[in-house]
Protein backbone atom coordinates (compact mmCIF):
# COMPACT_ATOMS: atom_id res chain seq x y z
CA UNK A 1 0.00 0.00 0.00
CA UNK A 2 1.46 3.37 -0.73
CA UNK A 3 1.31 6.43 1.58
CA UNK A 4 1.34 10.09 1.70
CA UNK A 5 3.48 11.16 4.19
CA UNK A 6 3.74 14.88 5.44
CA UNK A 7 7.10 16.08 6.65
CA UNK A 8 6.26 19.28 9.18
CA UNK A 9 9.18 21.56 9.14
CA UNK A 10 10.26 24.80 9.84
CA UNK A 11 12.07 27.56 7.67
CA UNK A 12 15.12 28.27 8.32
CA UNK A 13 15.09 31.83 10.09
CA UNK A 14 18.82 31.93 10.28
CA UNK A 15 19.66 29.39 12.26
CA UNK A 16 17.66 30.26 15.27
CA UNK A 17 15.53 27.45 16.76
CA UNK A 18 11.91 29.17 16.70
CA UNK A 19 10.80 25.01 15.77
CA UNK A 20 10.54 24.43 19.43
CA UNK A 21 8.50 27.45 20.27
CA UNK A 22 6.00 27.04 17.72
CA UNK A 23 5.40 23.90 18.17
CA UNK A 24 5.25 23.92 22.18
CA UNK A 25 3.70 27.36 21.57
CA UNK A 26 0.73 25.95 19.51
CA UNK A 27 0.22 22.82 22.17
CA UNK A 28 0.28 25.17 25.22
CA UNK A 29 -2.53 27.15 23.85
CA UNK A 30 -4.72 24.11 23.15
CA UNK A 31 -3.96 23.47 26.67
CA UNK A 32 -2.27 20.57 26.27
CA UNK A 33 0.95 18.40 27.82
CA UNK A 34 3.30 16.67 25.58
CA UNK A 35 1.73 13.34 26.88
CA UNK A 36 -2.09 14.56 26.14
CA UNK A 37 -1.29 15.75 22.53
CA UNK A 38 0.65 12.42 21.79
CA UNK A 39 -2.31 10.29 22.71
CA UNK A 40 -4.07 11.93 19.94
CA UNK A 41 -1.77 11.23 17.48
CA UNK A 42 -2.05 7.99 16.30
CA UNK A 43 1.13 5.93 14.89
CA UNK A 44 1.34 5.17 10.95
CA UNK A 45 0.37 1.67 11.34
CA UNK A 46 -2.89 3.16 13.29
CA UNK A 47 -2.47 0.43 16.19
CA UNK A 48 -0.95 2.85 18.93
CA UNK A 49 -0.46 6.47 19.84
CA UNK A 50 2.65 8.89 19.76
CA UNK A 51 4.66 9.06 22.60
CA UNK A 52 5.74 12.01 24.59
CA UNK A 53 9.16 11.79 23.64
CA UNK A 54 8.04 11.57 19.95
CA UNK A 55 6.41 15.26 20.79
CA UNK A 56 9.43 16.07 23.29
CA UNK A 57 12.03 15.54 20.12
CA UNK A 58 9.68 17.47 17.71
CA UNK A 59 9.59 20.42 20.00
CA UNK A 60 13.56 20.67 20.55
CA UNK A 61 14.36 19.85 16.74
CA UNK A 62 15.63 16.52 17.48
CA UNK A 63 13.53 15.26 15.07
CA UNK A 64 10.98 16.90 12.69
CA UNK A 65 7.63 15.35 12.46
CA UNK A 66 6.95 12.75 9.16
CA UNK A 67 2.75 12.33 9.61
CA UNK A 68 0.35 10.64 7.32
CA UNK A 69 -2.73 12.26 6.26
CA UNK A 70 -4.80 10.64 8.75
CA UNK A 71 -2.06 11.62 11.53
CA UNK A 72 -2.04 15.54 9.90
CA UNK A 73 -6.01 15.64 10.84
CA UNK A 74 -5.59 14.40 14.23
CA UNK A 75 -2.74 16.46 15.02
CA UNK A 76 -4.65 19.89 13.51
CA UNK A 77 -7.90 18.43 15.44
CA UNK A 78 -5.94 18.20 18.48
CA UNK A 79 -4.84 22.09 18.41
CA UNK A 80 -8.42 23.15 17.25
CA UNK A 81 -6.66 24.34 14.17
CA UNK A 82 -6.80 23.79 10.40
CA UNK A 83 -3.94 23.17 8.06
CA UNK A 84 -4.76 27.23 7.11
CA UNK A 85 -4.30 28.19 10.71
CA UNK A 86 -1.01 26.03 11.23
CA UNK A 87 1.99 28.96 10.93
CA UNK A 88 3.21 30.41 7.89
CA UNK A 89 6.53 29.18 8.97
CA UNK A 90 5.33 25.60 8.95
CA UNK A 91 7.03 24.09 5.49
CA UNK A 92 4.96 20.86 4.24
CA UNK A 93 6.80 18.37 2.35
CA UNK A 94 5.00 15.48 0.62
CA UNK A 95 6.38 12.08 -0.11
CA UNK A 96 5.16 8.82 -1.16
CA UNK A 97 5.78 5.74 0.93
CA UNK A 98 5.58 2.02 -0.70
CA UNK A 99 5.03 0.59 2.11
Amino acid sequence: MSMLIFMLMLKNNGGNSSHVSVLRSLREQAGLTQAQLAKQIPDKTRTKTLTQSAISRWESGEDEPELTVFQMKAFCRALGKSLDDLPDEFVFRISSSGK
